[in-house]
């Protein structure tokens, strides 16, 4: 049998963890006191029993907690690591982490682990482990690679085993799962292949751990909502060869299939197991209790407010994010039996006794640890470290995230740079930036399959570079067809090279429908003069669209004569654009980029003439805009001003006339100019005729309002 009691939010307020929840929940010295890591800045310790806070600590803004704080059990004091590679040990009487003992080390801590028995030992994300006090000896060694490439930690435990300390890891790469075990007593580091047992390729979301006599039984929550079972050797026989582990399965269904969040195991004794998640796809999120001997669900507690899908177990307390609050909830677990399992167990004892669980627990340690070679470490008391001058100056964020750039991965190297951009910005910092790009196009260069797009967004997005800074940006982009990145950089940029803006105009006047339908572009330019429902209506249009002026138009002096009646354009003129809407808003950037016409005249005659028609025709399209307001001006967020649509109109004519004049589908635009220019002549030429009775108008007005009997007549009547 067992029980789950009723649960108790342990925090007064919503913990402030973000959507993942917290960083990590551990024991303290005191066995009724835990520390609460969020996923932000802070660190809390409570006190279970009396539900309260007994101190919290914080690190500086822009520094973000990257491991949870755990208890050195030693010597009483707390350790996390913030930023990676920044450890940080305080105890109880210290207010501000900023003050606390501080080292910097060579290389990303994954986790720091901290039992009963044995000093800390850390373990980095590359596979190699260090004991904490040999790493303080000096911070700055040099840390191994353990792991291969792209190779990733998904889960790791650290327990005693015949009171010798053993540290299991499981790492993932491509779908395939290897579990790394380190034993200390004798420096072997065994590595299983994790075969998993279900025929179809599934992802494993929970581990967990406990230890026999002979086997370190390892669980697996996998993603169809089976748990399975992996038994892994205590003594291997071939402890250095790569060895193959099955699962097998142990329960199935505990949770659904399809539930990709929320959902966590546990271990809780040698028979009993606590699963976090939704039993069913349309049920809410629970916590269960299941016999995993008798293969039965014991209890369960459902959990309307949702969970993050951690669950940490201490003692007869379970641990987990309910809602916005960290919730902890007691638990019982009797003798297993087959009458208990199926709930038809009779107590004899008390009602108010509960049965302990008669196992043996071979995590128990007592005497010599990792530590334990040195009799004094395992004797000493609390050691207060004062904050001394560091040996090893400290290594500039700038500097730290240059070497990242150059071994990492693109996602590691995406939040190293989030948190390089929160930070307060230094004079230089727009050269930092540029040194950034620079470092990345370099390993794209050297790796082509490395392409840290996000990063080289985020970087432009800085509003702080410029073409000079990073020359080979946007040509990188060009040979991507980065159409993203060139809009942006096209915005930002005030010195583009009248070459690059050409080559920039070319790709998006030749990139296909299709590839902008699945590119995210800036349409703030366009949004208010664009008619969406036009771009499902291209692909049935030829290529040339007629501006609303029929075929047999064709004669000049019809058309004048057309104007003079009517100079306005049509209503199918002003609303039909030759290209979809993504690619006006890229057409847009151009316009907006600063040239010089006597270096752009050159490169525009390399444009194709069908492409230049097309442009023409937008060009055109954006004029008729123009004319429906009364300002002659676009609505919008920055769009086109209609100086702009002239001056590329003129340009691109004399860069090509000669040639489009040759292309029988631009005739028509060609005739609409034409009659466009007719018109502006004829408007200007009548504002002349009237311009002397204007002039004569304004005299005698001027005439009338200076006479003496006028001034004399408004001041009697005043």
């Amino acid at each position: 049998m067992a029980d789950l009691e009723e649960g108790f939010a342990l925090t007064a307020v919503p913990l402030g963890s973000g959507p993942d929840g917290p960083l990590g929940v551990e024991q303290s010295d005191k066995t009724d006191q835990f520390l609460v890591t969020d996923s932000g800045r802070t660190v809390i310790l409570y006190k279970v029993s009396d539900q309260k806070p007994l101190g919290s600590w914080s690190v500086k803004q822009g520094q973000i907690i990257t491991c949870p704080a755990v208890c050195n059990f030693q010597t009483g004091e707390y350790i996390i690591v913030h930023d990676n590679k920044v450890l940080r040990i305080w105890n109880n009487e210290d207010v501000n982490l900023d003050k606390v003992f501080k080292a910097t080390l060579s290389a990303e801590v994954y986790r720091i682990h901290s039992i009963q028995g044995t000093e800390p030992l850390v373990l980095f994300k590359e596979g190699a482990v260090r004991g904490l006090e040999a790493l303080l000896a000096e911070p700055q060694q040099k840390i191994e690679t353990v792991i291969s490439d792209e190779e990733v930690i998904k889960w790791t435990k650290f327990f005693m085993v015949f009171r010798h300390p053993v540290l299991i890891f499981i790492t993932e790469k491509h779908g395939n799962y290897f579990v790394y075990v380190q034993k200390f007593n004798s420096r072997i580091l065994s590595k299983y292949t994790l075969l998993l047992g279900q025929e179809e390729k599934c992802v494993i979301q929970s581990f967990s751990t406990s230890v026999g006599r002979k086997f370190i039984s390892l669980m697996s929550l996998s993603s169809d909502g089976c748990v399975y079972e992996t038994l892994i050797p205590i003594h291997p026989s071939e402890p250095e060869k790569n060895q193959r582990l099955v699962q097998s399965q142990l329960l199935k269904s505990v949770v659904s299939g399809s539930a990709r969040n929320g959902v966590a195991l546990a271990i809780l004794d040698q028979d009993h197991i606590a699963v976090l998640g939704a039993p069913l796809p349309a049920s809410k999120e629970c916590l269960s209790v299941w016999n995993t001997k008798f293969q039965t669900l014991q209890t369960s507690k459902e959990l309307p407010q949702g969970t993050s899908g951690q669950l940490w177990y201490y003692g007869e307390n379970l641990f987990m994010l309910h809602g916005k609050f960290l919730t902890v909830v007691p638990f019982k677990c009797e003798v297993s039996s087959l009458a208990g399992a199926l709930g038809k167990l009779k107590h004899s004892q008390d009602p108010g006794i509960h049965a302990t669980p008669h196992f043996v627990n071979w995590e128990t340690s007592q005497g010599c640890g990792l530590g334990s070679q040195n009799s004094e470490q395992s004797k000493r008391i609390l050691r207060r470290r004062k904050v001394e001058v560091s040996v090893q100056p400290e290594v500039p964020a700038s500097t730290q995230l240059l070497a990242t750039i150059q071994k990492d991965s693109e996602k590691h190297i995406e939040v190293e740079l989030r948190k390089f951009l929160a930070t307060k910005r230094t004079p230089d910092f727009h050269t930092i930036i540029g040194d950034v790009i620079i470092g990345l196009l370099g390993r794209c260069k050297a790796e082509p399959s490395f392409y840290p797009r996000n990063c080289l967004m985020q970087l432009v997005q800085t509003h702080v570079l410029s073409y000079s800074l990073c020359p080979g940006l946007m040509e990188f982009a060009l040979e991507k067809t980065d159409v993203q990145i060139l809009q942006l950089c096209l915005q930002q940029f005030p010195d583009i090279p009248e070459s690059v803006t050409c080559a920039c105009l070319k790709v998006f006047l030749s990139i296909g429908d299709d590839t902008l339908q699945d590119t995210d572009i800036n349409m703030e330019s366009v949004s208010d003069y664009m008619d969406p429902v036009q771009d499902g209506e291209m692909e049935g249009q030829t290529a040339f669209l007629q501006n609303g002026f029929s075929p047999e138009e064709d004669n000049c002096d019809s058309c004048a004569q057309k104007l003079k009646e009517k100079p306005q354009a049509t209503a199918d003129e002003s609303t039909s654009c030759p290209v979809t809407t993504k690619r006006a808003a890229l057409l847009n950037a151009v316009l907006h980029s600063a040239y010089s016409e006597t270096f752009l005249l050159p490169h525009l005659k390399d444009i194709p003439a069908q492409h230049s028609t097309l442009f023409l025709q937008y060009l055109y399209f954006l004029y008729l805009k123009c004319s429906e307001n009364a300002t002659m001006t676009l609505p919008g967020t920055h769009p086109p001003t209609l100086s702009q649509i002239m001056d590329w109109i003129c340009l691109l004519l004399d860069a090509n006339f000669t040639v489009v004049v040759m292309i029988p589908e631009a005739k028509r635009l060609l005739l609409s100019l034409y009659k466009f220019v007719k018109s502006q002549i004829s408007i200007c030429s009548e504002l002349n005729k009237i311009e002397p009775e204007l002039q004569t108008s304004k005299e005698y007005v001027k005439a009338v309002y200076c006479h003496p009997a006028y001034l004399t007549s408004m001041q009697s009547t005043s």
